[in-house]
């Protein structure tokens, strides 16, 4: 273990979870750390890097996140047998180039959420249901302050997603947070919409609470259509009127 650890070797202390990202990714690339392979421990990593363990740690949230690694509950942090970021990647470039890219992309959503909420509410432990609850709470605060929410609830989603033990369904729902963060900026900008937002994570998170996947599956279809018809509802209508004018 001793060898293990000092091939990772200390890193510069600017950026520094991203300096750690990059510093394991190209170890698994060049195959030093290989699929399966145990990491060791956040405190070891931390003084071989020479950096906090709060670093360590979102360096490997990250790296999990994107399908590097897999913790294994009581057995520690492992090499991913198969990332799986080059199956959602294509996702960002679909976005950015394609005129109707977001519309499609929620078209998406409504197949693969409620079923990340069917899942969660079968899954969930209580500690993923505590750490549900406490985004809750911190995104009512920034709300009662006159903010959005908007990061929180992107974790709050991140959680859900985390429940299901699926990583693909963490990797896929992290990816469409991020390509969705200025439409959803958007709603929760529009007047009473944050409100709304948490009044239906809190159905959510009592429908996981109970362990009640169709509740909660239905819940978030409900989530996602009234996100809908806030973001698109004039593009919609200016879509029929352009063909209304055409058929006349």
């Amino acid at each position: 273990m001793e060898d293990k650890l000092r091939m990772f070797g200390p890193v510069k202390k600017t950026k520094i979870y991203e300096e750690i990202v990059e510093k394991i990714k190209d170890m698994i690339k060049d195959n030093r750390l290989k699929s399966g392979e145990k990491l060791p421990g956040e405190r070891e990593l931390a003084e071989v890097f020479r950096v906090s363990r709060s670093s360590v740690r979102e360096a490997l949230r990250s790296l999990e996140t994107h399908g590097f690694l897999e913790s294994r509950q009581g057995d520690g942090t492992y090499i991913a047998r198969q990332p799986v970021d080059s199956l959602v990647s294509p996702l960002a470039s679909f976005i950015l180039t394609e005129k109707d890219g977001q519309m499609d992309l929620f078209e998406m959503r409504r197949m693969i959420e409620p079923h990340v909420a069917y899942l969660a509410a079968q899954r969930a432990t209580l500690e993923e249901i505590d750490m549900m609850g406490e985004a809750l709470e911190l995104q009512e605060e920034e709300i009662a302050q006159g903010g959005t929410g908007t990061e929180i609830d992107k974790t709050f989603h991140y959680i859900m997603a985390k429940a299901t033990k699926n990583k693909l369904f963490v990797r896929i729902t992290d990816s469409i947070m991020d390509l969705l963060a200025e439409s959803r900026d958007r709603y929760l900008q529009v007047e009473g919409r944050p409100e709304k937002s948490i009044a239906r994570h809190r159905q959510l998170l009592e429908a996981v609470k109970e362990g009640n996947p169709e509740r909660a599956a239905q819940i978030m279809r409900e989530h996602l259509v009234d996100i809908e018809n806030i973001l698109f509802a004039a593009q919609r209508k200016e879509g029929f009127t352009k063909t209304a004018k055409k058929g006349g």
